[in-house]
């Protein structure tokens, strides 16, 4: 998803440094560093002449590109804003018009010149990996099905100067970029059309994934298994169409074999009509957009297998297609679970977490440390909580504030909300143990309270992802909450 390749590269005279394009950070105060001061003499005060002219005057976001002096061919100048307010939020912009202005420019290749740029409230290494990922995911091209799709960013390679060390550096280099890439993939399975992406297509991508992998395993359950097992609840939703339903599992193998692994579960709804509960026609074809969580567990397992991490972790994507025909599933109709446990599906458009319970149920093989799932589970989720938060739902205090953490880390935060018991009697039934909905109200909280039920066998988390798995306009997927699942894995590595 970008071919772009990161360096280290030790600068004393930026004079010298050979490169397309020399980006200089700059504070609102007017100050040239040592690297920006020998750019000036080598341009002959070009630097300082833009300054005074106060056209640029280094503001957040702020940027202008100069014709090059010494060994640079361009000289980009990036406005930071006030040096005491540098803070997380001001790096993020900054990354963001650093890919704007090389996305705008036919640079190849560019070196960043950091040694003398602080964050007030986070490290080095923090910022190098924050500009990584964002000049991997702003490379990101839909190419799939468009006939003249957008330009692809001509910068293939950006060294790095920074006061860092070498080694730690890279290192956070290399996680920026990988997560990107895991973010990146995750974007392109979501965005393509249900025509294409079918759960047969996501069991396709994950074998391609692991191809000459040796520490990433694959194993594709079909429906004959799946009904051996017993998951007729996954298999419910899948009554109605001609596509056939997929459990995917992927094994990575990073850690020692007696480590429990983590385990990620994905809702892979390729396409959902709602079923025989009919959505209503308009944007009815953003719900391609409801396999957001399997498509955020490829892209999670993306990241971790580029960036090796030192451990084990489960990868589970339940995919099917949700469709209404004359064999699909009735609203009134009671099916067994895996567990045991009779469903009343009251509503055939609450289908995620039906195939999700299965899911759940089938993962206590691993015997996992901690299982959390992913799904666009509810629009009751985007009401509470709109596209800036996923929703975070957990038996373990410990589990959600690892994740809380993380999200807060990688700026892909998530809010935590209710399992209480209350909540859980709302979904009583007459006619079997449970029901698929519980009413109107708490619509968030009681799809929760249903997945609980089935992970009662170890520390789990759910991550509604309806309002941050993708925007309407533009009409796109985000690559979300693969940045905080690939932090939160990392720190587990310890």
């Amino acid at each position: 998803m970008s071919g772009i390749a990161f360096s280290v590269r030790a600068v004393s005279d930026a004079s010298k440094a050979r490169t397309q394009c020399a980006v200089l950070p700059l504070y609102s105060d007017g100050e040239l560093g040592s690297a920006g001061k020998a750019l000036d003499k080598a341009g002959n005060g070009a630097l300082g002449a833009t300054l005074a002219l106060k056209d640029f005057s280094a503001k957040r976001g702020q940027s202008v590109m100069l014709p090059g002096a010494g060994g640079a061919a361009r000289i980009l100048l990036l406005g930071c804003g006030a040096r005491k307010d540098f803070d997380r939020g001001a790096a993020r912009e900054l990354a963001r018009a650093l890919y704007t202005a090389l996305n705008a420019c036919k640079a190849k290749d560019a070196l960043l010149l950091l040694d003398e740029l602080e964050v007030t409230d986070a490290d080095a290494a923090w910022l190098l990996e924050t500009i990584a990922h964002g000049l991997v995911t702003g490379a990101y091209r839909y190419t799939e099905t468009v006939a003249e799709p957008k330009p692809a960013l001509t910068l293939a390679r950006v060294a790095v100067s920074t006061g860092a060390g070498k080694s730690t550096a890279q290192r956070a280099l290399d996680h920026g970029a990988a997560t990107g890439l895991g973010v990146n993939a995750a974007r392109n399975l979501a965005n393509l059309p249900a025509n294409i992406c079918t759960p047969s297509y996501l069991a396709q991508q994950a074998r391609k994934l692991a191809r000459g992998n040796s520490k990433l395993k694959v194993q594709v359950l079909d429906e004959k298994r799946m009904r051996e097992l017993g998951m007729h609840s996954l298999l419910s939703v899948t009554a109605g169409t001609t596509e056939p339903a997929r459990l995917i599992v992927m094994e990575y193998s990073g850690g020692k074999k007696s480590q429990q692994p983590q385990v990620l579960v994905g809702k892979g709804i390729t396409f959902d009509s709602g079923g025989i509960s009919l959505k209503p026609g308009l944007k009815m074809d953003e719900m391609k957009f409801d396999m957001g969580g399997a498509a955020s567990v490829l892209g999670t397992m993306t990241a971790v297998t580029a960036m090796e991490l030192p451990l084990n972790v489960v990868g589970v994507i339940a995919a099917a297609e949700n469709m209404p025909a004359g064999n699909a599933t009735k609203p009134g109709d009671v099916v067994k679970s895996m567990a045991g446990k009779t469903i009343e599906i009251l509503n055939t458009d609450a289908e995620g977490r039906l195939v999700l319970c299965d899911a759940l149920t089938y993962v206590e093989r691993f015997k996992p440390e901690a299982v959390i799932d992913i799904a666009t589970l509810t629009g009751a989720c985007v009401v509470a909580l709109g596209s800036h938060a996923s929703g975070l739902y957990s038996n373990r205090d410990e589990l959600a504030d690892a994740l809380l953490a993380a999200g807060v880390e990688s700026h892909d935060r998530a809010w935590r909300m209710p399992l209480w018991d209350e909540y859980t009697k709302q979904l009583q039934s007459n006619f079997a143990d449970l029901a698929n909905i519980g009413g109107p109200t708490a619509g968030s909280v009681t799809a929760a309270c249903f997945l609980a039920e089935f992970t009662k066998a170890y520390a789990w988390a759910h991550l509604d992802i309806a309002g941050t798995a993708w925007d309407s306009a533009p009409k796109w997927a985000t690559g979300r909450p693969v940045g905080l699942l690939t932090r939160y894995l990392r720190d587990c590595t310890g």
